[in-house]
């Protein structure tokens, strides 16, 4: 088959473009479900349902605070992360973590 582009309209060439988005979009979800159902098939062969093998992991809950700036106590850090500038420029001057423990 084979079309010639530039013998047709601007309004030709969209719908081409829409039909051509429509079927692409349908052909992608098609071959998910396909997928899918390879996955689930594989995960029935060793006994399982592919609900038990993509369980994804808990969202860590919060943390309370561990630490807290002694100039200013209304800033805090867990001790988790990337240490804020204030725990840094402290640890800098030769305090210890210790001290800024709550």
């Amino acid at each position: 088959m084979s079309i010639d582009l530039d013998a047709m309209s601007l309004r030709e060439l969209r719908d081409l473009r829409n039909k051509l988005d429509r079927a692409i979009s349908t052909f992608e979800d098609r071959r998910k479900r396909e997928a899918l159902a390879a996955a689930e098939s594989a995960a029935r062969e060793f006994g399982f349902n592919l609900a038990d093998l993509t369980v994804a992991k808990q969202a860590r809950g919060k943390v309370a605070p561990k630490y807290a700036n002694p100039a200013d106590p209304s800033q805090t850090w867990t001790g988790r992360g990337r240490k804020p500038r204030w725990v840094q420029e402290a640890l800098d001057a030769g305090k210890k973590l210790d001290a800024m423990e709550i």
